[in-house]
């Protein structure tokens, strides 16, 4: 954990957030300046700075299945849904985290 990482606060419990998802490796929680109606972030619990950095790839499987079990309970399935990982620096926190955001049409495409 990195002691000044907002995400590693959230995943410890630091900053009380509501999490939708949670198990041994990510959770999720709805982030505080959506882009769309839902916009959710999953993130590792551990702090990695991005998506290379991953040396266990089982966490890759959990957050996919975090995302899977979002997006269905949000039913994005059927409204449209966009997943985004950034990295290399484009990220505003240096955390790896997946955002879930939708609803999303063919013809919206912000």
């Amino acid at each position: 954990m990195m002691k000044d990482c907002i995400f590693c606060k959230i995943a410890l419990g630091e900053i009380h957030t509501e999490f939708l998802y949670e198990d041994e490796y990510v959770v999720a929680f709805n982030d505080i300046h959506p882009v769309k109606p839902v916009h959710v972030l999953v993130i590792p619990k551990n702090h990695i700075a991005e998506f290379i950095a991953v040396e266990d790839t089982t966490l890759y499987q959990h957050l996919f299945t975090a995302v899977k079990k979002i997006v269905g309970e949000k039913e994005l399935q059927t409204k449209g849904y966009r997943i985004i990982v950034n990295g290399g620096g484009a990220q505003d926190v240096d955390h790896l985290h997946v955002h879930i955001m939708g609803p999303v049409s063919p013809s919206n495409h912000e």
